[in-house]
This record gives structure tokens, sequence and C-alpha cells, in this order.
């Protein structure tokens, strides 16, 4: 699974062909052992766990670069390799 960014111990990531589970477009992010899915477009979490305050820095980050993770998540779709996206700062 592409690793698509990375910030402040959060690890973002893309599967390619993964509209099956969660039939919606969304990230996977993990922080010290949590693992947790978001949606794309509202930023919810719909799977997993993390802690409050990483899950603020992942929803600020996914609203930030929205569009680019949806062009992202159509390149994944089609099994093509997404591409990075900046971390916060």
């Amino acid at each position: 699974m592409p690793l698509i960014s990375m910030f402040f111990g959060v690890l973002i990531r893309m599967y390619q062909f993964d509209n099956k589970q969660h039939h919606a477009p969304h990230i996977h992010a993990e922080h010290q052992g949590d693992k947790a899915v978001y949606l794309l477009e509202t930023g919810e979490r719909i799977a997993g766990t993390m802690p409050p305050n990483k899950e603020r820095l992942i929803q600020a980050w996914l609203l930030i670069h929205k569009e680019d993770l949806l062009i992202d998540w159509e390149l994944a779709l089609n099994g093509e390799v997404p591409f990075r996206i900046d971390p916060l700062r």
C-alpha cells in the first residue's frame, strides 16, 4: 500500500483497487499502532481508532488536500501508484 504522506508521526496510505470494503473514497491512517480509515469527502472516521489530537491533524490535512486526494483516489482505483502529497508543517 503506497505511502502518500507522513506528518507528526502519522502515516497516510491509499490502497490500489480499494473500493470494495468501504465503497467510498478514503485513506488509511496509522499512528503508533492505531489504525483508522477516513472518508475523503467529509473527513469522517469510518473504521478504527486514532488519538483525538492526531485525528484533528488528519482531518485538517484531508480538508487542505481534498482535490489532490480525489485525484490520487482515481489513480489508485485504476491500479496506478498515487502521488505523494505534502505533509502538514
